[in-house]
């Protein structure tokens, strides 16, 4: 088993900035198989949706970003500390909703999620 902690969520102005973060943790075994976290958003009335995503593999490190938020936020993963960063900038209240964490292998893990709230 992986577990996914997350952490950064909170109350913000529109245009101001947040950094989420998602520690895994759990048997070197599962995480090393591990390669993909990203993060999530989820709002009343909507399925979850990605929002950023970041694999590694034989292909090398690859981030993918949902359409809405490309140039204003940025994954990035810290291979010792198994976490990764969600960086956002320039929010907008749409940017509103929980947050929850990814991380893949076979099989998917899940975080509790954390609120963001963009006021306004």
């Amino acid at each position: 088993q992986v577990q996914l902690v997350e952490s950064g969520g909170g109350l913000v102005q529109a245009g101001g900035s947040l950094r989420l973060s998602c520690a895994a943790s759990g048997s070197i075994f599962n995480l090393n198989f591990l390669n993909a976290m990203g993060w999530y958003r989820q709002t009343p009335g909507k399925q979850r949706e990605l929002v950023a995503v970041i694999t590694w593999g034989a292909r090398g490190i690859r981030t993918n970003y949902a359409d809405s938020v490309k140039g204003r936020f940025t994954i990035s993963r810290d291979m010792p500390k198994n976490t990764v960063y969600l960086q956002m900038n320039s929010l907008k209240p749409e940017d509103t909703g929980v947050y929850y964490c990814n991380a893949r292998s076979t099989l998917d893990y899940w975080g509790q999620g954390t609120q963001v709230t963009v006021s306004s």
